[in-house]
């Protein structure tokens, strides 16, 4: 063995620290990482000490929620009549004045059935004054032959006084016998006649007879069912959702468009069941809509508590008794009012986010209160008022003008609603005239009396639905305030008392 072979290799050797460099000791490195989390802890400490003091001082007396949406009234426009839709005169985001003409229907077949109607309003009114005249007849039959049953009984009398001194034959007083007994058989026959006709017209006057109601009623009924062929808006504001189309043929009911009024709006704030407890009716509220971000605060007041949580409002609502149970929590409704102010200045739709906060610590009323009041134009309208007394005063028109009565006893009860009423006395002057003299003075006081009754002796509302306000305020026009143009709704198209109101022309057949 060699020397060479014996020799090992030497091993490389580690490089020699630079004179600069030294060394970090493990203790040193956790100093450091000590002091680092230190700082962190610190950091961390003062947020949290910063925000238990903002949260304490301020941000405790608010309850926040984003489940809230603004919304407001969407008045639906329905079909009131059947019809084919011959014309739509407004269109999605149009603005649309109350009682604007928005959609037409075809008015053939209404113009035809109103013509119906008042052909038959016109002759049960020659019908039942034709009864009345009847029964007058029947009258006077019965009061003559009851004269001459009289007459026969009379001379019955003196016959029967004559006859034992041989004056009067027997055959003679046989004859006058059977003479009353056909006369009280007559007049027992027209007594039953009388009767009869009682019982059709007695208690009652030609234009209160019931069937001359019925008939006046179908007219209005017709008329209504005329007029409705043109579907106007209820209330000003902006159309949306329109589906009426040109060709369709719809029903009473079918939802045509919706009229959205944006100046008056409100928020739905959605909150936990936990969060209610300080929730009160007039406590003020901050809202913040997506639209227009941290820019625009709007300074709302709940109005109220919707008296349910949604799920008791579901169309489907979970029944718990089944044992199905989950328990989670519930979230009511709160209505929150906004300023129409901040609404005009800046604009909003229905649907839009927000992020709402409502302040707890003032007092507000008590939670059995609200403060949402149905004050504004679109919870009442007008645009159907004229309705009612202008088919009235059609009804009336056809029902004088087919009066034709020449007795003055049955022409002075035709034209009064009830048996002796507005009854008028004959004048000291009028004594000295003839009898036909006074009864066409009679007939033309009730005339008179009769044009200056009201056109409509119905109600405007029912009872229940209380007291109605006329004229109405207009929601859209000058100093109105509202949103839109200065516009307001024209003149009605047909007036009560209108002497042309049995007209086609006056109809509503014209074109705008």
């Amino acid at each position: 063995m060699t020397t060479s072979d014996t020799t090992p290799s030497p091993q490389p050797s580690a490089p020699a620290p630079s004179p600069g460099s030294a060394r970090i000791h493990p203790k040193a490195i956790r100093a450091q990482r000590n002091r680092r989390l230190l700082a962190v802890a610190f950091l961390t400490l003062i947020c949290a000490i910063g925000y238990l003091a903002y949260w304490w001082s301020y941000d405790r007396f608010w309850v926040r929620t984003d489940n809230a949406y603004v919304t407001g009234n969407l008045v639906p426009v329905a079909a009131q009549a059947s019809g084919i839709v011959t014309q739509v005169l407004a269109e999605e985001t149009q603005f649309v004045n109350r009682g604007d003409l928005m959609i037409r229907l075809d008015e053939h077949n209404a113009y035809a059935a109103l013509g119906r109607a008042r052909g038959r309003l016109g002759e049960e009114v020659r019908r039942i004054a034709a009864l009345f005249m009847t029964r007058k007849q029947v009258a006077e039959k019965l009061a003559s032959r009851l004269a001459r049953l009289n007459l026969a009984q009379h001379d019955m009398d003196r016959y029967r006084a004559a006859s034992p001194s041989g004056a009067i034959s027997k055959q003679i007083v046989q004859n006058t016998a059977d003479k009353i007994l056909a006369l009280e058989a007559e007049v027992r026959e027209t007594q039953a006649e009388l009767n009869t006709l009682d019982a059709q017209v007695g208690g009652t006057t030609v234009m209160a007879h019931p069937a001359v109601d019925l008939a006046k009623h179908q007219l209005i009924e017709a008329y209504l069912e005329y007029t409705r062929q043109q579907i106007r808006a209820p209330i000003s504001g902006y159309v949306a959702k329109r589906k009426a189309q040109v060709g369709d043929r719809v029903q009473p009911g079918a939802p045509l468009m919706t009229i959205v009024p944006l100046d008056h709006l409100w928020v739905e704030a959605n909150l936990r069941e936990t969060e209610l407890q300080h929730v009160r009716p007039g406590q003020s509220a901050l809202v913040t809509v997506s639209l227009y971000g941290s820019k625009q605060t709007f300074h709302g007041t709940v109005e109220g508590l919707v008296p349910g949580s949604g799920s008791a409002f579901a169309l489907l609502p979970p029944d718990n008794s089944t044992g199905n149970f989950i328990h989670i929590v519930e979230r009511v409704p709160v209505r929150i009012a906004l300023p129409a102010e901040e609404i005009r200045e800046h604009p909003i739709r229905p649907g839009l986010s927000t992020v709402t906060s409502i302040n707890v610590t003032e007092s507000g009323q008590s939670v059995w209160t609200s403060l949402a009041t149905p004050s504004t134009a679109e919870y009442e309208t007008d645009v159907y008022a004229d309705e009612l007394p202008t088919a009235e005063s059609m009804a009336k028109e056809v029902m004088v003008s087919n009066l034709v009565v020449a007795d003055d006893e049955v022409a002075g009860a035709a034209f009064l609603e009830e048996p002796d009423r507005n009854r008028i006395a004959p004048r000291e002057g009028d004594r000295a005239l003839s009898p036909a003299g006074r009864g066409a003075l009679e007939r033309a006081r009730l005339r008179r009396t009769w044009d200056n009754q009201p056109s409509s002796f119905v109600p405007r509302r029912s009872p229940d639905m209380g007291v109605a306000a006329f004229p109405l305020t207009p929601s859209i026009g000058p100093s109105s305030g509202a949103l839109g143009p200065d516009a307001g709704r024209g003149a009605s198209r047909m007036r009560p008392g209108s002497s042309v109101a049995a007209e086609k022309p006056s109809l509503g057949t014209g074109r705008h």
